[in-house]
Parts: structure tokens; C-alpha cells; sequence
């Protein structure tokens, strides 16, 4: 796919298209790459995951001895209609206020950013339109989801290396969960977790909210309808993002429930669509550890996290950085004049 070509959905179904016709990983530049880690100076599998990462970047990069230069954090910000029925502790007007304090600079996922040298875009979807109560009915309408899949894709940076999406939106770990539980199963209590905090009958509340969203739609089509019924316009915006990553083959860190959610979707409409992305971390949000085993994604880090906004995301950067550098900074045996023993 070409990185000029001009694309624009109107349709779920020209998105379907697009996914089966990705890019894959370039053969011959994991091959190479694997030829070069067992030549360092160092024991076999002595960095232990840090050697398959830097492999599986090289592999999507098309160089056997890549560098992470330029990666990209974006945050794309929604509102949820289902917010109206309480399933957060903090009111819509929030989502808004965070991403003025995105724009300057103040929040954890600029510092993140920051730190590991990443270019920060923040992109607010139709704030002061939330989507519908997905209790109600569906959550977009095709074209509104089509339009935020849009904004996702023409987001990515084409000269970025690397890419983190992440997420601001009250009321999303609700919308998060009722994907989880009409995209892979299980009871509405397995999937909703504390999200902003809610506890007792508040949970208990959300819960029944996740079950009655799933009860209107669940078993009506693949993952993207799910994303239309269900989502909300930031989450069908890091799917964008993360298919035009992979169009332009460039490594995806995904970030938390949210992040995950929205790669379930895809997941969930083309099997192998997510062979580009990792797992950052996994949070706290109780569902995100069941959802990230049903994609077959092993978390970087454990910390406890439930922020969202990319955070864990970016945190992650850093490893993926570090375990590039060593396979591509260090010395092989003949190089270095060492004895291979």
C-alpha cells in the first residue's frame, strides 16, 4: 500500500477491504536480524525478550539493524452517551478539561512522552456531541464511525518509526468492557472493572449497563460492528490509527483496556491484523489481563496502571528502544575481538 495513497471510508465495508490487504513482516530482514543476534557478544537468549522484540521490529521495519528515531504518541479524546448513567465517577465536562491539560502540557502522558523522545498529537472527536446511549441503540452510525476510523488513520505520522495510541474519554472502560463481553464471551461482572473508581452499588450499576448494551447487540456481525454498536469515536480512532500503522509498517505499542479493546475489534475482523502491534503493559482494569491472553499478547510491564492516555503505552517505549539499541549498537564476536568459547 502506497504511503501516498488516499484513502477515505464512508463505508465498514471498504475498511474490511483495506484490512485484507495489508502489509506484512519483511522475511528476509528477520532472518537477518535473527543471523545478527546470535553473532553479539553475549550468550544465547542472554537479553531474553528483549532479543524476539528487537527481531519483531526489525521484521516490520525492513532492516536486519534498525534504530526507533521517531516514535509517535497520539491521544484521541471522546464522549460516551452511556456516561449518562453514572458508570464513571467523574462527569463528561471532564474528557475536555484533560485535553486542554494535554495541549499544555500537563499531564502524565506529556512528561512520558517527553522522556522517551516521542512526538505528541492530541486529537479531540466531536466533544460536544457524545455518542448514543449504546443501551439504546448503537452507539455511531456507520458514517460516524467511518469518520472517526478516519480521523485514527490520518493521524499517524508516515515518518514515524514507532507508534503508541492511546485515549481520553469518561465513560470508555464501560464501553471497553460490553466489547470485551460481546467480542469474546463471559458475564458482564468478568468484564467491568472500577474504570474512574466506582465501587459498590456503582459497579454494580455499570455492570448491568454493560450487560444491557451487549443484550441489544451482541452476535450482530464482526468486530467493526461491534466497534459501531458498542464504541465510542475515540476508540474507532485508535483503530484507525493502529491500521494505517500497519499499512505504512510501523510497530504498534498498544496501551491499556481501552487501547486493547479497540485492537479487539480489528482482531476480531481479520485474524493476523495485529502482528504489528505489542502489548505495553497491562493495567489494573481487572478485564484487560482476559482480553489481552484472547489476543495472544504477553504485556511488557505490570505496574499497576489504569490511566490510560496512552501511558503505559509510552512507558513501554523505552524497552522497545532499549532492546533495539542493544541489537543494533553492539558489537558482534568478530567485531569485537572476543573468543565465542
Amino acid at each position: 500500500m502506497s504511503n501516498s495513497t488516499k484513502i477515505t471510508f464512508t463505508r465498514l465495508d471498504h475498511v474490511r477491504k483495506v484490512m485484507r490487504n495489508m502489509p506484512l513482516s519483511d522475511a528476509a530482514s528477520v532472518a537477518g536480524a535473527r543471523e545478527r543476534n546470535a553473532q553479539l557478544t553475549k550468550p544465547p537468549g542472554a537479553l531474553g525478550r528483549l532479543e524476539d522484540l528487537a527481531i519483531w521490529y526489525a521484521g516490520w521495519r525492513g532492516n536486519e539493524r534498525p534504530m526507533v528515531q521517531a516514535p509517535q504518541v497520539i491521544v484521541f479524546a471522546g464522549n460516551h452517551g452511556v456516561a449518562a448513567r453514572n458508570v464513571s465517577a467523574f462527569p463528561p465536562a471532564v474528557t475536555e478539561q484533560m485535553v486542554m491539560n494535554f495541549q499544555h502540557g500537563g499531564a502524565a502522558i506529556n512528561q512520558l512522552a517527553r522522556t522517551f523522545g516521542a512526538k505528541m498529537d492530541v486529537h479531540a472527536l466531536s466533544l460536544e456531541s457524545p455518542t448514543a446511549d449504546f443501551t439504546q441503540a448503537h452507539a455511531m452510525t456507520e458514517i460516524e464511525v467511518c469518520s472517526a476510523i478516519q480521523t485514527g488513520w490520518d493521524a499517524v505520522d508516515s515518518n514515524a518509526d514507532l507508534l503508541v495510541a492511546g485515549e481520553m474519554g469518561i465513560g470508555n472502560t464501560t464501553s471497553a468492557a460490553a466489547i470485551g463481553m460481546a467480542l469474546l464471551g463471559g458475564d458482564a461482572a468478568d468484564w467491568t472493572g472500577r474504570g474512574t473508581g466506582v465501587e459498590g452499588t456503582a459497579l454494580h450499576a455499570k455492570t448491568e449497563v454493560v450487560a444491557a448494551g451487549v443484550a441489544l447487540h451482541a452476535g450482530k456481525g464482526d468486530g467493526l460492528d461491534a466497534l459501531m454498536a458498542l464504541g465510542g469515536r475515540e476508540l474507532a480512532a485508535m483503530a484507525g490509527a493502529i491500521l494505517r500503522a500497519r499499512a505504512l509498517s510501523i510497530p504498534v505499542i498498544l496501551d491499556g483496556f481501552i487501547c486493547t479493546a479497540a485492537a479487539t475489534c480489528l482482531h476480531a475482523t481479520q485474524n493476523g491484523i495485529l502482528d504489528h502491534a505489542i502489548a505495553g503493559h497491562q493495567s489494573d482494569e481487572q478485564a484487560h489481563e482476559r482480553m489481552l491472553f484472547a489476543l495472544g499478547k504477553k504485556p511488557l510491564l505490570q505496574l499497576g496502571l489504569r490511566l490510560g492516555e496512552a501511558s503505559g503505552g509510552a512507558l513501554a517505549i523505552g524497552i522497545l528502544q532499549g532492546a533495539v539499541a542493544c541489537h543494533s549498537g553492539m558489537s558482534t564476536f568478530a567485531e569485537a575481538g572476543v573468543s565465542e568459547g
